[in-house]
């Protein structure tokens, strides 16, 4: 295995409309990151990872580009945008921008040529077909944002693909024109000087010849057509053409978000031999505490479940490939109410679960505010909430009978404005975010939980993020050791070993908040550990007792 920077390097996402407002509109922009680069700094982050900043109608909060080299107006100019960079790279850190080529907006230039005529040279770009005999749509696929997948234009009677919003229809990248346009585009950042990209469900570019119809889900109208468009017949051959005809020369790094993705998928996409990409965002951790209805039938997570899901990921890119290891994004609830206590023991479980993740094999991804434990959000009012897939859920469970009560029960534990509200700098007007009116409220707790306070403060969570990412950075064994399971059948301790030359590390974690006692393997048996990090006071240097007490969420990593 080869030894690279963003293998040893902790990313941190920011999601600009949430992380800092400069100019007082209620919305974050590009001076209002530049203004905390010391703070990432501070951090220690080494790569700056910026959700979509391009020109947007802002249908999907960017996810939705209108002109892949402009920058939103809400978030600045160009201008601003080289200073970010110039900035970021004076402190030693890179950046990586987000590639959103499955889709477009509709209000893109090559969409508003290709739905002119079915002769346009542009027509192509997208995938439209003809509806039924019946003069149903072409497929029963649905949207991820639900309802159909596809949308009817009266002005040449064909249908145009989306898996997401009506207002993202996806690229046809069937078109060898159309591929070469991404990478044209593709370069032209990478020659402005940033070092990556994170890919937008990249694995859903190549889609199943015909597009038949998916397999009906029951008591449902659609079906989801994954089996058709994810992981699909082409796209090891796109990513590789894309490694080789937009990322060759560059010392660029790449991640791309793949739902659905195997570990034997993911194998292949990450092997370095193949030049595809370097590491995948796979979403089988993140779904464990989903029931058969999808991600808004809640059900607990299991431990169990939790140690067997990331100890195969673990194994499988062991030797070849590489793990992006991550529990928060944009999309995802925030961590700590998820899976932690985010009320008795907040910073307790919010330093286990990092520890649980940054001692493991991979680059992990840090999402803005994690790092201060901020937590889930209950508004009272739908109308409170911002995101489209949320709305239209909500929406469409309401048709179907559903309490607004059990509704909200879902959204508050799952909905992705969860991750939006307001980075929480101060105790002030608007948690510090802006002087205006915030674009989503900011969490009422910003009082207790804001970054001057974690900052300021030796035992916060911030620090703790700090030391950790210090470990990484001067501990190979965090970086390149192997990984092994340990206690498999204990019902509430995740414990593992890394090992590396000789050297072991032993990391155990108390998922719950009782207390309980870790039994030692016997080959650590009366040897010394060097107590690397812990989330209590506990004595720096010791032997390995055969049993280890264990407070509520405590973690603790020993170098033996």
């Amino acid at each position: 295995m080869t030894k690279q920077w963003w293998k040893e390097s902790v990313v941190y996402q920011i999601y600009p409309r949430s992380f800092n407002d400069s100019n007082g509109d209620g919305i974050g922009d590009l001076k209002g990151i530049t203004e905390k680069l010391d703070y990432l700094n501070e951090l220690g982050a080494d790569v700056l990872w910026l959700s979509p900043v391009y020109d947007s109608p802002n249908d999907d909060n960017g996810y939705d580009i209108r002109n892949y080299k402009a920058i939103m107006d809400e978030f600045g100019t160009m201008e601003d945008w080289e200073e970010l960079l110039a900035e970021i790279h004076n402190r030693g850190m890179r950046l990586i921008m987000d590639l959103v080529v499955n889709h477009s907006s509709d209000e893109h230039a090559w969409f508003a040529e290709s739905r002119k005529s079915k002769d346009n040279p542009y027509r192509d770009y997208y995938i439209w077909r003809p509806g039924k005999e019946d003069g149903s749509e072409p497929n029963n696929w649905e949207s991820a944002f639900s309802g159909s997948a596809w949308k009817y234009e009266e002005a040449t009677d064909e249908y145009y693909l989306h898996l997401f919003s009506k207002k993202q229809p996806d690229l046809n990248w069937e078109n060898p024109t159309l591929r070469e346009e991404v990478y044209e585009m593709m370069r032209w950042w990478l020659d402005k000087g940033i070092d990556g990209f994170r890919m937008d469900v990249v694995n859903f570019i190549s889609k199943v010849e015909g597009l038949p119809d998916g397999k009906p889900q029951e008591g449902k109208k659609y079906a989801s057509g994954g089996e058709y468009f994810m992981n699909g017949p082409r796209i090891h051959e796109f990513l590789h053409e894309m490694n080789q005809k937009a990322m060759k020369g560059y010392d660029a790094m790449t991640v791309g978000e793949m739902p659905g993705v195997t570990p034997e998928i993911a194998r292949k996409y990450t092997d370095e031999e193949r030049e595809e990409v370097n590491m995948v965002f796979q979403f089988e951790h993140v779904d464990l505490d989903s029931g058969p209805g999808g991600k808004w039938d809640l059900r607990p997570l299991k431990l169990s479940d939790l140690k067997e899901n990331l100890t195969k990921w673990q194994k499988a890119l062991e030797e070849k490939g590489w793990n992006s290891l991550y529990m928060n994004n944009h999309d995802q609830p925030r961590m700590v109410s998820r899976f932690g206590n985010d009320k008795e023991y907040r910073v307790e479980s919010a330093k286990m679960l990092a520890t649980l993740l940054h001692m493991m094999k991979g680059t992990p991804f840090i999402f803005q505010g994690e790092e201060l434990g901020m937590t889930n959000v209950q508004f009272d009012s739908i109308e409170e909430y911002e995101d489209i897939e949320t709305l239209n859920m909500y929406k469409e469970k309401r048709e179907e009978g559903v309490s607004h009560q059990d509704i909200m029960k879902s959204i508050y534990v799952k909905g992705r404005d969860n991750a939006r509200t307001p980075v929480q700098w101060n105790d002030g007007l608007n948690a510090g975010f802006t002087t205006g009116t915030p674009w989503l409220k900011v969490n009422p707790n910003y009082t207790e939980i804001n970054a001057e306070q974690a900052v300021n403060d030796p035992d916060s969570t911030f620090h703790y993020y700090k030391k950790l990412i210090n470990l990484r950075h001067t501990n190979e064994i965090i970086v390149y050791g192997g990984y092994d399971l340990l206690a498999e059948k204990d019902d509430s301790v995740f414990a593992y070993e890394r090992t590396l030359d000789g050297e072991k590390l032993l990391v155990v974690c108390n998922f719950y908040g009782e207390e309980t006692s870790f039994e030692v393997p016997s080959h650590y048996a009366g040897k010394e550990g060097t107590l690397l990090i812990s989330n209590y006071d506990n004595e720096a240097v010791r032997e390995l007792p055969e049993s280890i007490g264990l407070r509520p969420f405590e973690a603790a990593v020993y170098k033996v």
